[in-house]
């Protein structure tokens, strides 16, 4: 018997494209600037893999304006059919001040009600919107619709810490492990499956409270949860968004050797994480030492990844 979700991914045309739109805000502090611009760059690299129909769009550091972030959801709505498929991922910080999400960007920051209100202008039947930033599930709210997955990094707007959950948002399109199901594509409910399982884990080695609960919410209501599946009702939609198809450039990496230099790259970040956690307790000469000496290491894990 088909799951609902394969009967759902089969419903859909073979020429329906697929719309990428990746918005990585201010990072306030130089390490989060640079860490937000090179999670966009990566994302982008993980969803120009699905090939010649993908359309991919990235707006980071100073590109990622209100300004574009609008004529880029502009242009998506007078190009994307509906049958295609699009989606919008938030990298960065989010505020909430009891009533409005905001992510911030360079100049005037945007809502969650003013990025819905552009995502609704947008005609395609499958929508996924993973709002990475700290704060976001303020955002669930406004931006759960019909047709609508939204996943989010925190429970609430309460949550402001800036989270690590982008990153293993990120990984998942690249870790062969995220594919849960081996079918040769990893789809919205495998990514946030996997992803919230390394944010827990991530807390948990490192014997840090954790500072972020992801959720994910795709009927149209604003009651997210931490764990989708037949009893809530959530996840269908997910399961049938695929992020990632067969003969993608992940499936094509998955030797031993490359899954050893991904979880080298898991530990380094993981270990560049934990010391901005302790960048209070040290001089400002030793956290610089420290940082400078994993980001170096980090740069030469992925060097030996992309060969």
């Amino acid at each position: 018997m088909r799951t609902p979700a394969l009967l759902l991914a089969c419903a859909f045309s073979a020429n329906a494209a697929n719309y990428y739109v990746t918005v990585a805000g201010l990072g306030g502090l130089p390490e989060y600037e640079t860490q937000f611009v090179k999670w966009a760059a990566d994302l982008e690299k993980q969803l120009q893999a699905n090939g010649s129909d993908a359309h991919v769009v990235t707006l980071s550091g100073n590109a990622a304006t209100r300004q574009q972030v609008e004529q880029a959801l502009a242009r998506a709505a007078s190009e994307v059919t509906p049958g295609d498929a699009f989606a919008l991922f938030l990298i960065g910080h989010g505020t909430f001040d009891g009533t409005d999400y905001k992510i911030n960007l360079p100049g005037p920051d945007m809502t969650a009600a003013e990025l819905a209100g552009l995502l609704n202008r947008i005609p395609a039947e499958r929508q996924l919107v993973v709002n990475m930033t700290s704060a976001s599930g303020a955002s669930v709210a406004a931006l759960a619709k019909k047709d609508r997955i939204v996943i989010v990094a925190t429970k609430s707007g309460t949550e402001k810490n800036a989270p690590v959950f982008a990153r293993y948002w990120i990984d998942a399109l690249r870790d062969p492990a995220a594919d849960a199901d081996k079918n040769g594509t990893v789809s919205a409910l495998e990514a946030f499956r996997y992803a919230e399982r390394k944010t827990a884990g991530y807390f948990e080695s490192e014997k840090l409270l954790a500072t972020e609960h992801a959720l994910l919410t795709d009927t149209a209501k604003a009651n997210a949860v931490h764990d989708p599946k037949p009893d809530n009702g959530q996840g269908v939609l997910a399961a049938a968004f695929p992020l990632l198809r067969p003969h993608t450039e992940v499936a094509r990496n998955t030797t031993p050797e490359k899954q050893k230099l991904l979880t080298k790259k898991q530990d380094v970040e993981a270990k560049i994480d934990r010391l901005k956690y302790q960048k209070a307790a040290l001089s400002e000469e030793e956290y610089k030492q420290q940082l400078t000496a994993l980001l170096v290491e980090l740069s030469r894990t992925q060097a030996e990844i992309d060969k």
